[in-house]
């Protein structure tokens, strides 16, 4: 039992809604009063009297200490309601918006033959694209970029692995229109003529290469730093019974670290499938469906979008907002599918 005299007073909830209560209302009373603002005004002069009047508060009834420290718990707590409000517009925004054009025409069809009068036509050519460029830069940029750092973790020691962390950081920060420049005078330019008669060629495997630039040095950073966090004793302990450093990295670290990975992975595929201007410049875009990645022009989700925004039809921003829509939810599935996969490994269990 605690003694009555060392216990400390709590501030009840009736009183911490009361406070948050009150600087609503003088809030409203003050900007829309004198006309200053509307109700996001209300809302963040709301917020700063409801710290300064719960700090006075709590001051009276828990003392300075207690107070400031429900002050700063305030305080984060908005600070997170802040950042999920942003993230909460915008997928209210994309599903009311692009819930116009969920129908099977969307999924179905594609833009050939449309014209700015027509209101049917959909993304299938799109989503074709976008899935088998995004699916060829995955299993080009995946095995390269863990490797790369495996070899930086485990291996890499000396000026040669500095200069490739540097080049590494470096590409991190690149301009995605630099990586479709870049494959666009060295494959379409240069490589694809040997294959089409002396002719440059557009295609969809350029837009995957543009797209593996661009993830490779997110998976190797990523990657790097989940295998550095690996704990010393699971390898030194594999030494000991043993086990050769390889068989080490595949069945010890690598499943130690796979979550990690994943979201890493995850987190390039992303990017790269959100991305409008390598497709731009080394696939071309096109209204009709291609299934084939090595020859002829070829769209995507995020080309798509961008086309349609700028479209004069009327039709085109319902097209736009639900071609969002599918590709906000195409990438939560991958995610969604990823974690449930990296879940199996066997030192996770």
């Amino acid at each position: 039992m605690t003694p009555d005299n060392i216990r400390t007073k709590e501030l009840p909830l009736a009183v911490n809604l009361g406070v948050a209560a009150g600087a609503l209302v003088l809030a409203a009373a003050v900007v829309l009063g004198t006309g200053i603002g509307n109700w996001v005004l209300v809302a963040v002069v709301g917020v700063v009297l409801y710290l300064v009047g719960i700090n006075i508060v709590a001051s009276r009834i828990e003392g300075r200490r207690a107070a400031r420290d429900r002050a700063m718990k305030s305080l984060i707590y908005v600070a997170c309601i802040l950042a999920i409000l942003p993230l909460a517009s915008v997928v209210w925004t994309l599903v009311s918006k692009g819930a116009e054009r969920l129908d099977g025409a969307f999924f179905g069809s594609s833009m050939n033959n449309i014209s700015a009068r027509d209101p049917n036509g959909g993304a299938y050519h799109a989503i074709i694209g976008t899935l088998e460029q995004v699916g060829i830069a995955t299993l080009i940029a995946v095995p390269l970029g863990v490797l790369g750092a495996i070899y930086l973790v485990e291996y890499g020691r000396g000026r040669f692995a500095n200069t490739v962390r540097f080049f590494v950081d470096v590409m991190t920060g690149i301009p995605s229109i630099v990586a479709g420049l870049f494959i666009l005078s060295f494959w379409v330019l240069i490589v694809s003529p040997w294959f089409n008669d002396g002719q440059p060629r557009y295609s969809g495997f350029a837009a995957a290469l543009a797209l593996t630039v661009l993830m490779l040095p997110t998976i190797v950073r990523s990657t790097e730093e989940m295998l550095r966090l690996v704990p010393g004793p699971l390898r030194e302990g594999s030494y000991a019974l043993g086990v050769p450093q390889w068989k080490t990295i595949l069945k010890v670290v690598l499943p130690t670290a796979l979550p990690g990975i994943v979201t890493g992975v995850m987190l390039a595929i992303a990017r790269a499938a959100g991305e409008t201007a390598p497709v731009l410049l080394v696939a071309g875009g096109a209204a009709a469906i291609n299934f084939d990645p090595f020859g002829g022009n070829q769209s995507s989700l995020a080309l798509f979008v961008y086309q349609q925004a700028g479209d004069a039809s009327r039709y085109a921003p319902a097209r736009a907002w639900t071609a969002a829509l599918t590709l906000v939810a195409l990438v939560l599935i991958l995610t969604i599918a990823a974690k449930l996969l990296a879940r199996r490994n066997k030192l996770s269990r």
